[in-house]
């Protein structure tokens, strides 16, 4: 069922595939009649990070996985137990996949790829099969199209393994051959169909001229056109397409090139999403917070702490995208709240084994009695979600607590500040060079994202300018290697052109008074620490998606490529006749890396009052923290004059 037919995240649809899938691909009602059927699950490693922050291993235990095992593991034969296999349909895990036949590991066995399997491979399982004499036991072959992962509700990448192979860095390298290009051409293409496919849309696609994202969108618009030519095995035919159509209108498929907006991946963030991210270890929605020195011991540190971030986790929804002072004072909020509930269960656990009851009133002392009982029964009766609700407060109150040891430590408030305002044109309170010069506060990679975002949105620098702050860039041993690439970038009259979809706003910032430490018994001060607030400026990429959404005439998207898959002859004009009324939903996806700042000035365009917008997904080939973006410019920029 199609997306605007039914309100489904993409999320939730791909969940839902995945539980046909766990269910032997049969209607998911039969689990109503009778208990799942218990199976191993064997995956490989894009299995793993496809499921990983969607299901649980409660969750898949109720759709019968007892157990589950990686593909490439030591694995002793369950000869009981039928087992269910959710891997790439590459030679490697195919190769395997034989072995395991060979072996006799299993009692029946059931094929889901994460894409279409090839038919060399195909017949090189079947041989395999006819070799072990085990036909009989493989049950179902079955191509899955969910070669995405779903982070979010309306948030998915294209890779988490080998997304060195698709990254910015791999599209722009000089090394890069065309037979390479092409490979993470193909490999985007193949992801992003797996996306229409588990939506049931097909979008109408726009997309720049003359860079990766027109070569993405070219190929996906001749694959679409393919798959809806061959009724028979379309993928958007039958009951998905006759859902599709009860839509008014179908979704905008909007493909942009991450060389469109280079500054924004560097900018020094303050949500909470985006500092997790950018500070700590944030991999496929769990964090990793590296572990304390002791204090009787300097050199001895404790256990890591790792925490989940899910999407049922209703304080990390509700405040992922509020500046970090904001969540704060949440926490603290949540904190006073739970102890108002500890303080009354333990009120009435006073009351009731008090002795206030008057002897000479007794009918009245039984009502009190009987009220203070039913009051505690249920008080008690709701500890399950006080203790989960403790736990959650404890999480965010480490998350929190390690976020603004580094904001102090690196003045990030400062550099997010400086870099708000060159951003907006504002005049800055200290120079660029003062900041990069002082040695109190930042890394030499702050310092270098600073001042490349100084040197982007600064039309004309003259050389002697320009080598002054290098200088001083290396004076603390920055590497100037981004600056080299950025540089070469710069002369190109595209990159002038992407520099002016940077829209104006105004940031405010406050001395922030002193806060509670988000735990029980303690106290932390943000002393020091600006109390900054986030503009409603829209970033480069949700003005483009505003303008070709609401269908508006600008510079910026006149030149834009106009595909819809569905017309029977291609067309290469950009003025082919549009919807009359704009966009309602759009699926965003960027090309060579995207970051949680875009993703949440999308989100939040989309639920202003003055949009009748339904829903705005956003994709990326990866989601990059600024020092690996920094860390890609660098090895583009070694050897550049």
């Amino acid at each position: 069922m199609a997306l605007s037919a039914t309100n489904q995240s993409l999320r939730s649809r791909q969940i839902a595939a995945l539980q046909h899938m766990f269910n032997l691909n049969t209607p998911m009602k039969s689990l109503s009649v009778a208990e799942p059927v218990w199976k191993v699950l064997v995956y490989d490693k894009h299995g793993q990070d496809i499921i990983s922050p969607l299901m649980n291993v409660k969750e898949l235990r109720k759709c019968g996985v007892t157990l589950h095992l990686s593909l490439h593991s030591n694995r002793d034969p369950i000869s009981d137990a039928p087992a269910l296999y959710f891997v790439l349909p590459n030679k490697e895990n195919v190769s395997r996949i034989c072995q395991d036949l060979h072996n006799n590991l299993y009692e029946s066995y059931y094929f889901n790829f994460i894409s279409p399997i090839s038919r060399s491979l195909l017949e090189d399982l079947g041989k395999a099969a006819l070799e072990a004499n085990c036909v009989p036991q493989v049950s179902k072959v079955f191509d899955q199209y969910v070669h995405f992962i779903s982070l979010e509700e309306d948030l998915f990448i294209v890779r988490n393994q080998d997304r060195e192979t698709i990254s910015y860095y791999a599209l722009n390298s000089p090394d890069s051959k065309d037979t390479d290009i092409n490979l993470i051409t193909d490999s985007i293409v193949e992801c992003l169909f797996s996306v229409l496919v588990t939506a049931s849309v097909v979008p109408i696609i726009r997309c720049p001229r003359g860079n990766a994202a027109e070569a993405v969108a070219e190929a996906l618009d001749k694959k679409l056109r393919e798959n809806l030519r061959d009724t028979r095995n379309s993928m958007f035919t039958g009951d998905n397409i006759a859902v599709a159509q009860l839509s008014f209108q179908r979704p905008l498929l909007v493909i942009l090139d991450r060389n469109f907006d280079l500054t924004t991946p560097l900018h020094h963030t303050w949500t909470y999403q985006a500092l997790v991210h950018d500070l700590l270890d944030l991999d496929l929605n769990r964090v990793s917070l590296q572990p304390e020195v002791s204090e009787l011991d300097s050199s001895t540190r404790g256990p890591a702490k790792s925490y989940d971030l899910p999407c049922s986790d209703k304080f990390w929804q509700f405040h992922r995208g509020s500046p970090f002072p904001s969540v704060a004072d949440a926490v603290q909020s949540e904190l006073e709240q739970y102890k108002q509930s500890e303080e009354e269960v333990k009120r009435l656990k006073d009351a009731m084994g008090g002795s206030d009851v008057d002897n000479e009133d007794v009918g009245d002392g039984s009502d009190l009695l009987s009220d203070n009982t039913a009051r505690l029964s249920s008080a008690i009766s709701s500890l399950p979600e006080l203790i989960e609700k403790k736990k959650n407060i404890d999480k965010h109150t480490n998350i929190a607590t390690a976020l603004l040891d580094e904001i102090k430590a690196r003045k990030l408030d400062v550099f997010f500040e400086m870099e708000e305002k060159m951003i907006t044109k504002s005049s800055l309170d200290k120079s660029v060079l003062e900041v990069i010069e002082d040695p109190s506060g930042g890394t030499a990679e702050d310092k270098m994202r600073m001042f490349i975002i100084y040197y982007m949105m600064t039309a004309e620098m003259s050389e002697t300018d320009y080598t002054r702050y290098t200088t001083a860039l290396q004076n603390i041993g920055a590497d100037l290697s981004p600056l080299n690439y950025l540089k070469r970038l710069k002369a190109f009259a595209k990159m002038a052109a992407a520099q002016k979809l940077v829209s104006s706003g105004n940031s405010s910032s406050a001395m922030s008074s002193v806060l509670s430490r988000l735990s029980f018994g303690s106290k932390f001060v943000m002393e020091g620490v600006k109390n900054l607030m986030i503009g409603t400026k829209n970033l480069p990429v949700t003005k483009i998606v505003d303008q070709l959404m609401e269908l508006k005439s600008a510079k910026e998207t006149e030149g834009f490529r106009y595909f819809d898959p569905k017309l029977l002859r291609a067309t290469d004009s950009s003025a082919v006749p549009r919807n009359r009324s704009p966009f309602q939903e759009a699926i965003v996806f960027i090309v060579g890396g995207g970051d949680y700042i875009e993703y949440q000035n999308l989100q939040d365009y989309s639920k202003r009052d003055s949009k009748n917008i339904k829903r705005i997904i956003y994709g990326t080939s990866e989601m990059m923290c600024p020092d690996e973006f920094l860390s890609q410019l660098s090895r583009l920029g070694h050897g550049t004059d």
